[in-house]
């Protein structure tokens, strides 16, 4: 973990994520956190992981995303040397 984001305003704000208990309540709140860019920023970043770990092409994805090229490179990045929190809740939500 990237010890200059652990602070406590991030662990307030990951706190109130945890406190959310529908998706309702996700929309409320990420609606309220985020621009409407942000959020499918962040949506299209989880997209890309998902189609990764499925193992599809760049192009596949970039199609499909309308990610660039350097968000899929990021992205797979994180999935290959990040702090395995894809894959956490991938499994996760497997289940």
């Amino acid at each position: 973990m990237n010890k200059k984001i652990r602070t406590e305003a991030v662990d307030s704000l990951f706190d109130a994520v945890l406190s959310l208990e529908s998706r309702e309540e996700c929309y409320n709140f990420f609606e309220d956190l985020c621009t409407v860019n942000e959020l499918l920023s962040l949506s299209q970043r989880f997209e890309v992981a998902s189609m990764l770990r499925e193992r599809k092409t760049y192009l596949e994805i970039a199609e499909k995303t309308g990610a660039s090229t350097a968000t899929i490179s990021r992205v797979n990045r994180s999935l290959n040397y990040g702090n395995d929190g894809y894959d956490l809740v991938f499994e996760r939500m497997d289940k």
